[in-house]
């Protein structure tokens, strides 16, 4: 059996998402499995080591995840030779200096969105990737999700005929700190930090919608700070100065419709986090992050508008639960593996610097939108 060693920088990893997706359940996960299998004769083992600021929190992720390499010292890591990818999963404003010092170093890049904050400067990073000839993604990981793959079943069946809109419901209740202690970084909150769920989600429903329903033409996006202040790691009071919600309808090709509501300020009764309801000419679909529910044609129940009885028909019953037809790994898993193969043998990777671009596209047009109160085109980059 040949095995490719691949080394991998991992910055920023002592976050919450890093920590738990990319570290434990992508890059450990893939180690403790054996590598990636390329074929009967090769696999692919990664080879990481783990960057940060906090010396203490690198060694407790060492010991959690199994892997033996850490440092704070970024540059060291990046002039070994035996470290061929990078990857950034920090804040969004320390994201941009650190990929430019890897692509200077030769290194492979690989890195959680938005890849910026303003579309210069992630075209800037696509073109710098491009130039100097290295490898680059784009974390995509809601496009590996179980519920969004079971609606890009539906859509390859013809199930919905001719899709007419889409609605997207994400989000749920971040506490303010002042008893119950909140689950989300203060940074998100502040705007100067690179914080707000307009920059953070439209990258997310660009490349949902660009890969699963059709390319987005336009977006009128309202953003909110609901809640005006909220209380940091110290324990200390701090204004919010970025959006905590977002509520955004966009064109597609195909005069399709979409309409996402992405809120840290609301409260779920839902069947998940995020929802997608798919509606279309000859069926419906719901999708949650892993269950799908559809509703035929043939199954739609014909309401009549009566207020003054109680509704007769459990809306609900004519829904059918899709059962589990394939096997499903972890989203951020199932992309680290493909990025892998495409560094070691070369495999096409669509999801790359410039579809990371084409998020922060959508996310500066969405405050552009809410600044002017306006439809915003979304031009070719």
């Amino acid at each position: 059996m040949k095995e490719h060693k691949v080394g991998i920088i991992m910055n920023g990893v002592t976050g919450r998402m890093g920590t738990n997706q990319h570290l434990l359940r992508s890059i450990a996960a893939i180690i403790k499995q054996g590598g990636v299998k390329i074929n009967a004769g090769e696999t692919i083992m990664p080879d990481p080591v783990l960057v940060g600021r906090d010396e203490n929190k690198l060694k407790n992720l060492c010991a959690l995840s199994g892997i033996t390499k850490m440092s704070t010292d970024l540059d060291a890591v990046l002039a070994d030779a035996g470290n061929i990818i990078y990857f950034d999963a920090q804040t969004t404003t320390r994201r941009s200096n650190a990929v430019k010092k890897a692509v200077a170093a030769g290194k492979h890049i690989y890195c959680e969105k938005p890849v910026a904050t303003d579309i210069d400067e992630a075209m800037g990073l696509y073109h710098l990737c491009e130039n100097a000839g290295v490898k680059h993604g784009v974390v995509q990981d809601k496009l590996w999700l179980p519920g969004i793959l079971k609606i890009q079943r539906l859509i390859q069946q013809g199930f919905f005929g001719k899709i007419l809109s889409i609605r997207g419901e994400f989000g749920y209740w971040v506490f303010e700190g002042e008893t119950i202690p909140a689950q989300r970084p203060s940074w998100n909150y502040r705007k100067e930090d690179g914080g707000g769920i307009i920059v953070d989600m439209l990258c997310h429903w660009r490349y949902l919608l660009d890969n699963v329903f059709g390319k987005v033409k336009a977006v009128s996006c309202l953003g909110a700070t609901h809640i005006p202040q909220r209380i940091d790691e110290q324990g200390k009071p701090y204004s919010c100065t970025a959006d905590d919600a977002a509520y955004a309808t966009f064109e597609l090709e195909g005069d399709i419709i979409a309409q996402f509501n992405s809120s840290w300020a609301v409260r779920v009764r839902r069947d998940d986090l995020l929802t997608l309801q798919v509606d279309g000419t000859k069926g419906s679909a719901v999708a949650g992050l892993r269950e799908c529910y559809i509703q035929h044609y043939g199954n739609t129940p014909k309401p009549v508008w009566n207020p003054d009885i109680p509704q007769p028909i459990n809306f609900f019953e004519g829904w059918s639960k899709i059962p589990e037809q394939e096997n499903y790994e972890n989203a951020f898993k199932v992309q680290w593996e493909l990025f892998l193969k495409h560094v070691v043998k070369g495999d096409a990777f669509p999801w790359n610097m410039y579809e990371g671009a084409k998020g922060v596209q959508l996310a500066v047009k969405g405050l552009e939108s809410w600044s002017k109160k306006c439809w915003v085109d979304i031009p070719a980059l």
